[in-house]
């Protein structure tokens, strides 16, 4: 009577320890699928010049609300995207506004103003885009360039952020602002 008494505890540990097993897999998997995010995964690829620019965001949506000076308010770093922080890759040395930017990887960060943006590459990459308290994670010591750009009034809007990479360079696109940012 003890030993089959034994066995179904032991069939039935097995069957919670495997319904756990199933459990956790599944909720593994499905924060793998990052196409089902509210701020899904997007890349923006182009050339400029000799070089290939591609740069890995996630678009969040406006959604009604006001994004300029409100959930992404004037004179703080952003994350320029979601979620993750945003990627800027080149191929090749590039000029930035005049500035020279090596060929590597970057987390793109920027600091919007009324009047005038900051676009920061910093040389930290694969980090999420922003602490527990709120705050980016850009750390300003990893800052490899930082250069100043004039946003412009869009006549449409624009419900999802994006990035278009052409041979001028890049632009931030989002609500009611482009954002070029001159490479050569």
């Amino acid at each position: 009577m003890k030993l089959i008494t034994m066995k179904k505890a032991t069939i039935k540990q097995c069957l919670v320890l495997t319904m756990t097993a199933m459990f956790f897999s599944s909720v593994l998997w499905a924060q793998g699928d990052k196409s089902t995010r509210p701020s899904p995964p997007a890349t923006a690829t182009g050339k400029v010049g000799g070089a290939t620019i591609t740069i890995n965001y996630s678009s969040p949506a406006v959604k009604g609300r006001q994004i300029w000076g409100s959930l992404v308010p004037y004179d703080q770093v952003w994350r320029a995207g979601a979620n993750e922080a945003t990627i800027f890759e080149t191929d090749k040395d590039i000029n930035v506004e005049g500035k020279t930017l090596h060929a590597g990887k970057y987390s793109l960060y920027a600091l919007p103003g009324q009047n005038d943006w900051t676009i920061i590459f910093n040389s930290q990459t694969g980090q999420w885009g922003i602490k527990m308290s709120g705050e980016t994670t850009e750390d300003p010591a990893k800052d490899v360039l930082r250069v100043k750009v004039t946003p412009k009034k869009t006549t449409s809007p624009q419900e999802r952020l994006t990035y278009t990479v052409d041979a001028n360079g890049f632009s931030l696109n989002w609500e009611n602002l482009s954002v070029p940012v001159g490479i050569k």
